[in-house]
């Protein structure tokens, strides 16, 4: 069947079309982060992991009650925090890509791409399970909250809670997508809208208690 002259001027355009793919462009800056409001920390320990695994193992077999040991709050307290095999203490590394992704909602830039164009550096990974981590400066110490689970009941939640804290971090970027600048100014949204850790304003359970917020000291 031969082709009509229209089918086949469309083909040629078609034919003629090409496509384009630029190598990647990614470019990295460095921010100090220092904490405008405290940093507060719980992650999920690895006591509670193997519990969890266990009774899983078990299956059907497994009993409902159980005789309960007492709890050891500073155990707790110690299960709360990320650390490294030399005893660093860290930042989840996504903490901080996930705070400058969710700050593309005020900024007009559509989260999808952000996904695709950002990310942390990590300094170190936890012990544990692996996570990516960024080195926190400053002291923690516990804190205890009464809060109640999804189900109703009450419970006394053990943090790792850092008064004072900054963090170096090195953020890669596409430079195709964002400008250095306009990645310094997404940190300074999500410094002061979203937020990291526990309590952030911008937490995805509840409105957040003021905390994990932070601006930028130094480029």
């Amino acid at each position: 069947m031969e082709a009509t002259g229209e089918q086949a001027v469309n083909g040629t355009a078609r034919a003629a079309q090409q496509i384009t793919i630029r190598p990647l462009n990614l470019e990295a800056v460095e921010l100090r982060l220092v904490g405008t409001a405290p940093y507060m920390q719980l992650r999920f320990s690895e006591k509670a992991r193997e519990a969890m695994r266990a009774k899983m193992v078990e299956g059907s077999t497994a009993k409902s009650r159980r005789a309960r040991a007492g709890r050891d709050f500073d155990a707790d307290y110690e299960a709360a925090m990320y650390v490294t095999e030399d005893g660093r203490r860290g930042i989840p590394a996504s903490a901080f890509r996930n705070a400058a992704i969710d700050a593309c909602r005020m900024a007009g830039y559509q989260m999808t791409k952000a996904k695709c164009s950002i990310f942390t550096v990590a300094d170190d990974a936890d012990i544990y399970d692996g996570t990516p981590l960024v080195y926190i400066e400053g002291e923690p110490e516990k804190n205890e909250m009464t809060v109640r689970n999804e189900t109703g009941v009450a419970d006394i939640r053990v943090r790792a809670r850092w008064a004072t804290w900054a963090a170096v971090v090195t953020i890669r970027f596409d430079a195709d997508q964002f400008k250095r600048e306009d990645i310094v100014n997404l940190f300074w949204r999500a410094g002061a809208q979203v937020g990291i850790g526990e309590g952030r304003p911008f937490s995805k359970k509840s409105n957040g208690i003021g905390l994990g917020t932070f601006s930028i000291a130094a480029e």
